[in-house]
This record gives structure tokens, sequence and C-alpha cells, in this order.
């Protein structure tokens, strides 16, 4: 049943520092001995605490990806402070510091507490961070404004008493443009919001996807939605998967497995059923809150303008109508606009963040972004609402410390997870090959040439990279000792959804870039004209001539 009082991290405070001084006695007895690992790990689990290679993580709830620069300068303050000067932006749109002192993390979650962040719920077999489209509210496409009802969602889900030992973490995202930004059927639940014929908000309702060793794209199991019938539904779902997901294998332990192994029709029936008995529980109180979600994500106050000052700078300097081309987006005000923070410079660690970017981009969002950040699920930062005529100044401040890279989107924009880096699961590196990769096609010059490309890395089967998304997908593995890299192509999030194929056998480290440069270079030579993207001519063409690309002599590639 939905609770008004249910946890606001906003507007408790108090809550938040009680869960750190839980936390902290709980780590006190860790250190002291009183508590051994095994005994600790749920404890630190819930408190969004992993125990990676090298040293704790702590990964922080960004929730649907939304910050304001106060947040985000106490982020950075946390960086310098507890960890290494840095953090690392995830593809569920959160924030990861990888080397923090235990004895400091309930500090860490002190300061959190402080601007109304957390890590609670980022680990653990729960309801995790809700994402939404990065640019949510600012483009032109979109039904309505998806934030309202993703806050509604974490209010809904945070602590929610029968959903706090599910059989395997559940994962929602809510998309509201014409285009999906949210990479919806990848998800436990996706929503699409939507209108019916007769002007009604509601939302198509897909249930059953997600990556990892068995990738599965969700399937719809609501055409339509009434606004109003939202959490209901979704706890219906939720409390059918609890009964009846597997608890037996943790591999097979997600939703997805649950409905390909029970069949769609079979699930739909019972989620129906318990909706109807969950309904009436909701007495109405979560329509008020979703009225004053509406209201607090009420569009800013966009000021007046033209673009005189804009089009002077893009007439007269190249560098910067190169970045307004990749980096820029249109906004549904025509002068203003996004824009995408790309932390993919050649060289970088894709969704690695220092703390004095951290401030700077806080900076730039109060002085000239209506004080709005999103993070991205690509690793990137977008400023949703900038006046065009304010993007020369922007760019020149971005410029200064890296961030005004020319690349979002291009094939050198490379998701890619710590891999074995950091990460205890982790069976092979991802940072080392997409450095390799962007270093190698920027020196080449071919990004612009190429055009809009999506390669994405994981240095496991998890697949928190999402290479199955990829165009181009690189799963690194191991292979008696040795890392080997396997292909995937043909994978797509956005416009038309589809779990990337395995092209054949895998590469060691030093042959990944050739085999990526050979792919590349036939898609040049086979594409019809430079309007034609790589997954477009991947879709015409078929796997053959990039396998062959792939495999050029054939042999023990092959397959």
């Amino acid at each position: 049943m939905f609770d008004v009082q249910t946890f606001d991290a906003e507007q408790d405070q108090a809550y938040l520092h009680h869960r750190s001084a839980q936390f902290r006695d709980q780590v006190a007895r860790r250190l002291d001995g009183s508590l051994t690992e095994a005994e600790f790990r749920p404890l630190r689990l819930m408190n969004g605490v992993y125990l990676q290679l090298h040293a704790y993580m702590l990964r922080i709830a960004i929730p649907y990806g939304s910050l304001n620069p106060g947040q985000m300068r106490q982020l950075a303050m946390i960086a310098d402070r507890w960890d290494r000067g840095y953090g690392h932006w995830t593809t569920r749109t959160n924030l990861q510091f990888h080397w923090p002192k235990l004895v400091d993390i309930p500090d860490m979650l002190d300061a959190l507490a402080d601007v109304g962040l957390h890590a609670i719920q980022t680990s653990g077999n729960t309801i995790r961070n809700t994402t939404t489209d990065a640019f949510a509210g600012a483009a032109a496409d979109e039904v309505t404004d998806p934030r309202p009802y993703a806050e509604l969602i974490r209010k809904w889900s945070t602590d929610h008493a029968e959903f706090q030992f599910l059989p395997r973490k559940f994962k929602i995202a809510i998309s509201a443009g014409a285009e999906d930004r949210a990479v919806v059927p990848a998800h436990d639940i996706g929503l699409r919001l939507r209108r019916n014929d007769a002007g009604e908000i509601g939302f198509q309702v897909w249930v059953g996807g997600g990556l990892g060793r068995t990738p599965l794209l969700g399937q719809v199991i609501r055409e339509f939605l009434p606004e109003a019938d939202l959490l209901p539904y979704l706890e219906a779902i939720i409390a059918v998967y609890n009964l009846s997901g597997r608890r037996d294998n943790k591999y097979k332990a997600r939703i997805k497995i649950t409905v390909a192994e029970r069949g769609l029709d079979v699930i739909r029936d019972e989620v129906e059923a318990e909706f109807l008995l969950r309904r009436a529980a909701f007495t109405g109180a979560d329509e008020a809150l979703l009225d004053h979600y509406r209201r607090r994500f009420a569009a800013p106050d966009f000021a007046p303008g033209g673009t005189a000052v804009f089009d002077a700078a893009l007439a007269s300097n190249p560098a910067f109508h190169s970045w307004v081309d990749t980096n820029v987006s249109a906004h549904r005000v025509p002068h203003y606009a996004s824009i995408t923070v790309t932390l993919k410079a050649p060289g970088a660690t894709p969704g690695d963040c220092t703390s004095d970017q951290m401030r700077l981009l806080a900076d730039l969002a109060e002085k000239y972004g209506h004080s709005d950040l999103r993070i991205a699920h690509d690793q990137n930062v977008v400023l949703p609402h900038v006046r065009r005529d304010d993007l020369p100044a922007v760019y020149a401040a971005l410029r200064e410390l890296d961030l005004a890279t020319a690349n979002a989107g291009l094939l050198t924009d490379i998701i890619a997870c710590p891999g074995m880096d950091y990460c205890t699961l982790a069976t092979a590196r991802s940072i080392p090959i997409a450095q390799d990769i962007a270093a190698h096609f920027r020196e080449k010059g071919l990004e612009d040439e190429i055009g809009r490309m999506n390669i994405r890395i994981s240095g496991c089967i998890n697949a928190c990279g999402h290479h199955h998304l990829g165009h181009i997908g690189i799963l690194g593995l191991d292979r008696a000792g040795v890392e080997n890299y396997q292909i995937t192509l043909g994978g797509d999030g956005y416009d038309i959804p589809a779990i990337g194929q395995r092209a054949g056998a895998g590469f060691p480290a030093e042959e990944v870039v050739p085999a990526i440069d050979r792919v590349m270079a036939a898609y040049l030579e086979l594409r019809e004209d430079a309007s034609e993207r790589f997954i477009d001519a991947y879709r015409r063409l078929g796997p053959a001539p990039f396998k062959a690309a792939l495999y050029p002599e054939g042999g023990r590639h092959a397959g």
C-alpha cells in the first residue's frame, strides 16, 4: 500500500542521517572484528558499498540522473576529501567512488544526506534507481515530462517493505519521447508515455527485458495503462514476480527468465488479477503526490532572446561549429539548446569525471543552465536548458577542462564498464580497449566520416557496458588466463531495439582495434551514401560482409 510518508530524500534528511548512523555502528563492528565479512556483506550492500578488486566502492544514487549545482559540488568535495579526486558515472546514471576507506564511508553518507543524496537501493535484490531521458523537460518530441513519474516511483519503491528481498535486482526505465532515449525494452519494466485516442496520458508497459548472460528484449504486457493506475500496476507486476521468480539459481532469477519460462500471457493474467486486488488500496494519495511533483518539475522561466551571438560564433569558429553539430541538440524553445558534455576525450576513461570538472559543470549549470544537470545513461553529462547565445561562452569554459570534445554519438563516444581494472566480477579489461579504439580512430580522423556509431564494451558476461546494445559490442572474457574479446554486431537500444549477434570467435586484446578498423573500412566501402549509418547498412546488407571483414582468412575465427 502506498504511504505518503514513505522516504523522500529531499524532505527527510533526518532519515538519511539515521541510516548513516546505523551503518557507522556496523562499520565499527566490522573493523573491530565483531562482524565477519560474511555477516557484514548484506549490511554494506544495503548501503551501496561493494568490495572490489583493490578497495571498497560506494555507489551513489542519482535519482533519474538529475542533479542541482549544490549536489554536484558536494560530490566534488567528497571526491577530494575521501576518494582520489574523481568519480565514475554509470549506465544506471549513478556515481561510483572506487577508492574510499571503509572507515570514511559513514562520513561520506552524512555528506550526501546534507544535500538530499544517498546510496540506498543501489545494490541488493531490490528496486534500483529508475532511469529516464536525460533531455526530459527539454525535448520537443516528448508527450510530457517523465521526471514526475520517475520521482513518484522512487518515493514509492524506496524501503518498500514487500520488495526488499526480491529474487534478483529490478530495474525500471521511463521514456516520454517519440524516440526512446531510455532503452525501455532492455529493462525489467519499461514504460513508454503516450496519449490514447481520447488524448489521455498513459503508459505502454514492457516487461521482461534485460541483458547479462541471457540478453532478452522486453515484451508489451499492456498497450495503454491509465496514468492513475501506474503504481498499483507496477506493484502487481513486481508482486507476481516476487512470488513466481526463481530463487534456486541467481542466473535464472531475473523477471526476464520468469516471463520466458512461464509465458507472457500467463504472467499478464496473473498481473491483471493482482492489479485488481491492489488498486483499491491506492486511495488517491499517489495521484495527489504526482500533482505535487508536476509543479516541482515545472519548466523554468526561459529567458527571452535571439541567436545573434550564437550565429556569429557558428560562422567564425570551425571548432565551435563542429561541437555544435555533434554535442548540441534542439530544444523545445527555439532559442534554447541542450548540451551533451562527453566524458570521452581521447585517452580518457569513459565515464570518469574529476572534481574540478564537476565543479565547472555545477558553475555552468548555475550561470547558464537554470541550475539543472542530468547524467545520461551513456556516461555523459547533459545541460538541458542553455540559451543559444550562451553556447559560445559555455564551449570556451568546457575547453579549459577538456570537456569540449566534439564526439557525442560518434564512434569514440564509447560506453565501457570499469572492467578488470576495478571490478571483482570482470574477466577482462574494458577501459584500455575503449581508449585504444578512441585513440586509433581519432588519429585517423574518421569520426565524422563514419558518423553516428555506438560501440559498447563490457568486461564480463554481466554486461554492465551494455555491449549487447552496441552497433558493435565487445565482450571481454578469460580464455585460459588470456583476455579474449568477442564481437557482436547489429545491436541497438534506440530506434529499432535489437540484441547484437555474436560474429564469431574472439580476438586477443592486441587484435581488437585492427578488427574494428576492418569493419569500419567495409562499412565505408559498402554504404549507399554518407547519410546511411553503420546500423542501417548492417540491416540492409546483413552480417555477412561485416563478418568477412572481421575474419578475412576464415579459419579459426569463423563461425
